[in-house]
């Protein structure tokens, strides 16, 4: 199955990778940090709402998210 490109844009994960203390970053290292920054977003995604079902609301909230993110 094709991947979907990620939402995520490179040029950020390239800085954030040199705030972490990189001297220079290959678009292909940014692209990869990007698709597991994807990855884990999808993970606390799906678990917040999950807690927010639980909860009774359509809507997810900050708490859900702060509750899921617990959960990595």
């Amino acid at each position: 199955m094709p991947r979907k490109r990620s939402v995520i844009a490179a040029a950020p994960m390239a800085d954030i990778l040199k705030t972490a203390g990189a001297e220079r970053v290959s678009d292909k290292a940014a692209k990869a940090l990007s698709e597991a920054l994807m990855d884990i977003a999808i993970e606390i995604s799906k678990d917040a709402i999950r807690f927010a079902n639980h909860a009774g609301r359509k809507t997810i909230k900050r708490e859900d998210i702060e509750l899921a993110r617990k959960n990595i």
